[in-house]
């Protein structure tokens, strides 16, 4: 079965999700760049910081769901949107910047086409990538164990085979440097404070769980949330003030021609 993305669901955690969006933004080597990509724009959070920060650009966004993209036309008037499949997608002429916020982990061999497009820059242009690196988190972990011990099971079974595991920094190194003068990469670990384990299922199920969640039916995924949600608890303890911290490993990739 499957769903289109939920904008809605998606933005309950926009600033935290924007976070690492922007922390992408300040380490983007350009001043004054022409043509910006906006890769998996989603609902126009990361667009609106790349229309605010380049006004001259042309910024364009650029998802494959068409709810996302319809809310962020209406987020970002000053950003033009297309729908593409970015395993296969080229941009018009040679960009100045290639953008992307939380996205490409979900793109089949995502390296090779991260390498096909540093290829498609302009002299001087940018690659800027950031990715979730949490599959080895107790949140993650946790929809797999679930997955696999229920009456769910059959199901579920290529449910964790939506993402794979991300490869090491070096791999990204050797496969992209070749296209850089400079390329950094690094990780940073968020810690998210949270409304509880419940706050962890919100948070994940716009992303993470959509693939676990998507096959079942309402009454499938009512007992799966509730048996993930047990799990949870364990994992994570409450905080003096009943949130609970999610830490949320990203990496980081910035290059530039």
């Amino acid at each position: 079965m499957t769903r289109d993305w939920n904008p809605a669901l998606y933005l309950k955690f926009a600033d935290e999700r924007t976070r690492a969006a922007r922390d992408l933004l300040a380490q983007v080597p350009l001043d004054a760049p022409r043509a910006v990509y906006d890769l998996g724009c989603g609902p126009g959070n990361s667009t609106e910081l790349l229309v605010a920060r380049y006004p001259d650009a042309v910024v364009t966004g650029v998802d494959n769901s068409p709810a996302m993209l319809e809310k962020a036309a209406k987020a970002c008037p000053g950003a033009s949107f297309e729908e593409a499949d970015l395993a296969r997608w080229t941009p018009d002429g040679a960009p100045d910047l290639l953008y992307s916020n939380a996205t490409f982990q979900w793109v089949p061999d995502h390296v090779s086409v991260l390498a096909r497009l540093a290829g498609t820059l302009a002299d001087g242009g940018a690659l800027a990538v950031q990715m979730p690196d949490n599959l080895d988190e107790p949140s993650h972990a946790l929809m797999r164990d679930t997955a696999a011990n229920g009456p769910w099971a059959e199901k579920l079974a290529n449910a964790a085979g939506a993402r794979d595991l991300l490869p090491t920094p070096s791999v990204y190194y050797d496969r992209l440097k070749p296209h850089f003068t400079r390329l950094d990469i690094w990780h940073t670990a968020y810690n998210h404070p949270l409304d509880g384990h419940a706050g962890i299922v919100n948070w994940l199920s716009s992303t993470g769980l959509r693939p676990f969640l998507n096959p079942l039916t309402e009454a499938e995924r009512d007992a799966f949330i509730a048996a993930y949600t047990e799990r949870l608890a364990q994992a994570y303890p409450l905080s003096c003030d009943g949130t609970v911290l999610l830490r949320f490993p990203r990496l980081f990739i910035v290059g530039q021609r």
